[in-house]
């Protein structure tokens, strides 16, 4: 795994295991697995099928969840909100790449 991705993926591991467990926090854990979702259908989207259009979508799609997730996570606990921001920013550059990337290839 590259260094860029692992800091963020072990922040998404370890606010999971920061919002507190399934029987206790449902809704908020139920947004991370969406997000988890999104996350995983955008290289597939992107990469195999050629289609940063479709990419872009998903990746929009993605950046809502997360924010969604990050406030759900931040009333569980801050720490839990926190360790998504680094999560936001690399989306929010990915989302840029990819915005540039499916208007510069009509």
């Amino acid at each position: 795994m590259t260094p860029y991705l692992s800091i963020p993926r072990q922040a998404l591991a370890l606010c999971g295991w920061r919002a507190g467990g399934w029987r206790v926090q449902t809704k908020a854990l139920s947004l991370f697995m969406v997000q988890w979702a999104l996350n995983l259908l955008w290289t597939p989207l992107f990469f195999g099928m050629h289609r940063p259009d479709l990419a872009l979508i998903d990746i929009l799609a993605l950046w809502l969840t997360i924010l969604v997730t990050l406030l759900a996570f931040w009333r569980v606990r801050r720490l839990a909100g926190v360790l998504l921001l680094p999560y936001l920013a690399w989306v929010t550059f990915a989302t840029a790449l990819n915005f540039t990337i499916w208007r510069l290839n009509p």
